[in-house]
């Protein structure tokens, strides 16, 4: 019986209802029903439900197919979920999105990555000061 089911107080359920919500308001403003959202997500319709009110807690693996269903970013999902501190310092969702993206080829995601890492550490090497290089001495010829 549903009524015997154990309610608890724990510092995860307003997350959990905050993530519920969230997924609920995102299908809402996606157009998209529950039953559409489980079969875009691979997931059961029941299983969306009880997530949407709060009354399952998602893994990782679930978070991201929803978010893919939802088209929001996975990690949105997770700091709501209380997966991921959102105040946390963690890699940028620059280097995610161009790995992401299926478009790309390997080297060109490769290229791309070091072009942005090379301007994120510019800078913060600008940030410091620092003597000038000098500069490279040219190769020279062995006799």
């Amino acid at each position: 019986m549903a009524d015997n089911e154990p309610t608890e107080a724990s510092p995860d359920a307003p997350r959990s209802s905050s993530l519920g919500e969230f997924i609920a308001s995102q299908r809402r403003a996606a157009e998209m029903s529950l039953r559409q959202l489980a079969e875009r997500a691979g997931i059961s319709n029941p299983y969306v439900s009880q997530i949407e009110r709060g009354l399952r807690k998602p893994s990782a693996e679930v978070l991201q197919s929803l978010a893919v269903a939802l088209s929001v970013s996975a990690e949105s999902l997770f700091v709501k979920a209380g997966m991921i501190d959102p105040d946390a310092e963690r890699p940028s969702s620059v280097v995610g999105a161009i790995h992401n993206d299926r478009r790309l080829s390997d080297a060109q995601k490769q290229a791309l990555t070091d072009v942005y890492l090379a301007f994120v550490s510019g800078a913060e090497s600008r940030s410091e000061p620092s003597s000038p290089k000098p500069p490279a001495e040219p190769a020279q010829n062995k006799e």
